[in-house]
């Protein structure tokens, strides 16, 4: 397939395995897909719609199929772009049409994205980047359908040592050890922290016992000399502070 002259084929996939007794594709196919790059390269992702950029990514694992109804049916079973792209292996595996090609591709700007957004994140102190750790919490739990516990440990500029999950859970609740938070800290030779989770039922509303360990944590720190900023909780379209709702 030749690209525009004008605009450089960024998507060809020269590795890309023809199967056995495959036919041409259609010129209406290969029409829609030079069309669609273009507007891509032209206008950016502004120029598409979620499921258009979809097809995008979908052009490369699958080179020969009109990959319109996939691109739809992952939207339809996962709400948004970012929730196609996070969801879970297990239950993309689970959409008619989806294979191991589509779920690397998918996976693939899954973590380019989180690795953009964190290197941004490391750029200055993260007390003075907030949008920059919002998004990265949002990009990284959003749409986790069981709930993480992840502790950010901060040097004495409050610079990013390391983002460690410390706790994996269920649908609604997931353990949390002040005890291994200090611990961490003081392993890493952290000065502060921040804790976040996130509430896969989308609402970040804390809970008593979000507040509770909260205050567990910070005793914990106090202890040692830490310095808790705050404890973020992701929803799936806005976030809770609890030092801005008074808890800290």
């Amino acid at each position: 397939m030749r690209s525009s002259p004008h605009i450089p084929d960024l998507f060809h996939h020269i590795d890309d395995p023809k199967p056995i007794n495959a036919s041409t594709p259609p010129s209406y196919l290969k029409d829609h897909r030079k069309r669609l790059r273009e507007r891509f390269l032209q206008g950016g992702s502004a120029a598409l719609p979620d499921y258009e950029l979809l097809e995008l990514i979908l052009f490369r694992a699958i080179p020969r199929q009109d990959v319109k109804p996939l691109a739809r049916r992952l939207m339809d079973t996962f709400g948004t772009f970012g929730g196609v792209i996070a969801a879970p292996i297990p239950r993309l595996e689970a959409v008619k049409g989806v294979g191991t090609a589509v779920i690397t591709e998918l996976k693939i700007v899954e973590a380019a994205s989180q690795r953009t957004i964190k290197a941004r994140l490391m750029e200055q102190p993260v007390i003075t980047s907030w949008t920059a750790l919002v998004d990265y919490c949002r990009a990284t739990m959003a749409h986790r359908e069981t709930e993480q516990f992840r502790v950010l440990y901060l040097d004495q500029k409050n610079r990013l040592i390391e983002d460690r999950v410390l706790g994996e859970g269920t649908v609604d609740h997931a353990p949390v050890y002040p005890r291994e938070i200090v611990k961490s800290a003081l392993t890493l030779n952290a000065s502060a922290l921040i804790l976040v989770h996130n509430h896969p039922s989308g609402d970040p509303s804390p809970s008593a016992e979000d507040v509770a360990t909260t205050g567990q944590v910070k005793l914990a720190a106090d202890a040692l000399g830490l310095t808790l900023h705050d404890h973020l909780i992701i929803g799936l379209s806005s976030e809770v502070s609890l030092r801005s709702l008074g808890h800290l």
